[in-house]
């Protein structure tokens, strides 16, 4: 059947009500947004007193472990999350991974009821998937994004986690007592809020996210490549009309889908340095040769043969791993001259502003990234985190410097989360995409799970300056690879 491809609008059989892509993404921002302000106040309420829940029933060994869990927990639902993705889209999977989570916050709860480190723990893995929803909604944020506003609308759903990361740890203590009539044990009561959270949003993403981003771009794709092949025009392998990218013929990175994607005739650099020459990802051929979503196996395959897609993972994981290894034990340097009467204050304050590096600037940096480009984002992201750790390694026992190295630490994180998923996202055929997004949150996971528990160790040996200083010998591989990467120009050529 004949297609008609339009600008901004679906592509469906001719006289078909066409589908208006660009309302259907504001839509989907504006709900991932509230899901992402609803799920991030009920991870971030729950995390706020986890560690301390921990300690209560088992210890303070067991209560790093609790944390640990949740983050390793995080990481491994990726997977079967990025699974149900394959077929049932964004809204399916998005759902599945914040009911996890109210199923982990449940057993956490009865947990604490019967003094069971066990259950605690059990319930810790499931509780990340809180994590996983947050993670993955970045990328359906970009699903159907045009080529020039892929980075600002990720870095939005970002931003949106700003809101219940900052106000969440302030609402554990009044959720606490507020449950303390009803016989639930002291600070398991934040997770019973934590639970109705993630119920709200997964009910709200089942009800409300359609149609559902990623298998709209699906059709988008298919249909593009079907109007492409009665026209002889070359397709990317996406299944997008092929553009020449840096001076090479059907170069052209994948476009989520969206014909006529981005401002028509405008050429603005997204992804690479002018003039490269390089061939773009989504060059026939590479990747997912069949245009099937093979898992894990294929995941791993896209990656292994798409240098972009290469470079968006490791920026992602690595950025993650050395923000993770020097925030986690700052609050260990603290204590090394604070009194415990204004050690917690002190330490609250210093991580509200890395945090604020985290996420307040999100848009700033998702700007940066479709204007300058990925690569040039990632590589401040990169030097920024060579700056922190510079400044936060040499601090001594100075606050304010040590608070500007958390905050230089989390703006270099952003830089590199932002522009890597970005990067990460356009660079794969749309087929293979969930699976790949999957793999770069389980990467990224266990790359801060073992950030974190090597830098304890690191601590007990050799102190907190050495730390920074094998945090920012961990960034140069990157920085070589992203120097040498030779990324495409995403067109909108219209």
């Amino acid at each position: 059947m004949a297609t008609e491809l339009r600008t901004g609008v679906d592509a469906r059989p001719v006289g078909a009500a066409p589908l208006d892509v660009r309302r259907v993404q504001r839509r989907t921002l504006l709900l991932l947004c509230l899901t992402q302000v609803i799920g991030g106040t009920g991870m971030t309420i729950g995390m706020t007193v986890g560690v301390l829940l921990g300690a209560r029933l088992g210890g303070t060994a067991v209560s790093g472990l609790v944390q640990s869990a949740s983050v390793v927990g995080g990481a491994l639902l990726a997977l079967p999350v990025s699974r149900i993705m394959r077929t049932g889209g964004r809204r399916s999977g998005l759902a599945v991974a914040y009911l996890a989570g109210a199923l982990g916050g449940v057993l956490i709860v009865v947990a604490a009821m019967l003094e069971w480190v066990p259950l605690l723990f059990v319930g810790a893995v499931f509780f990340g998937g809180g994590t996983t929803a947050g993670l993955q909604a970045r990328y359906a944020a970009v699903d159907l994004a045009e080529p020039t506003r892929r980075g600002r609308h990720l870095s939005i759903a970002v931003w949106a986690t700003t809101i219940g990361a900052v106000t969440a740890p302030n609402l554990a203590a009044p959720a606490d007592r507020a449950l303390a009539w009803t016989g639930v044990p002291v600070l398991a009561g934040p997770f019973v809020f934590s639970v109705l959270a993630f119920v709200l949003a997964a009910g709200v993403l089942l009800v409300f996210l359609r149609p559902d981003p990623l298998l709209t771009a699906r059709r988008l794709a298919a249909a593009g490549a079907n109007g492409a092949a009665a026209t002889g025009t070359p397709v990317d392998g996406a299944g997008t009309t092929a553009t020449a990218a840096d001076g090479v013929p059907g170069g052209g990175v994948p476009s989520s889908g969206a014909p006529g994607g981005g401002v028509p005739g405008s050429g603005v650099s997204g992804a690479g340095a002018p003039g490269s020459g390089a061939p773009a990802s989504g060059a026939p051929g590479k990747g997912a040769r069949a245009g099937r979503d093979e898992g894990l196996r294929g995941a791993l395959r896209v990656v292994r043969d798409l240098p972009a897609a290469r470079l968006g993972i490791s920026a992602v994981a690595m950025g993650h791993l050395v923000m993770v290894g020097v925030m986690v034990m700052t609050p260990v340097r603290l204590g090394e001259w604070h009194s415990d009467a204004h050690l917690l204050r002190v330490v609250g304050l210093v991580l509200s502003l890395h945090i604020a590096g985290m996420f307040a600037l999100a848009p700033v940096v998702g700007w940066l990234t479709d204007r300058v480009g990925r690569r040039a984002v990632i590589l401040g992201g990169l030097g920024l985190l060579l700056v922190a750790c510079a400044v936060a390694g040499t601090a001594g026992h100075d606050t304010v410097r040590i608070s500007i190295g958390l905050t230089l630490l989390g703006l270099g994180w952003s830089g590199t989360m932002v522009a890597g998923s970005t990067l990460l996202s356009e660079s794969v055929p749309v087929e293979v995409r969930p699976s790949v997004q999957g793999l770069s949150d389980l990467t990224m996971g266990l790359a801060g799970a073992l950030a974190g528990a090597l830098s304890g160790f690191v601590i007990q040996v050799a102190g907190y300056p050495v730390l920074n200083l094998l945090a920012a010998v961990a960034v140069v591989p990157l920085l070589a690879l992203a120097l040498r990467t030779a990324l495409p120009r995403v067109r909108a050529d219209g």
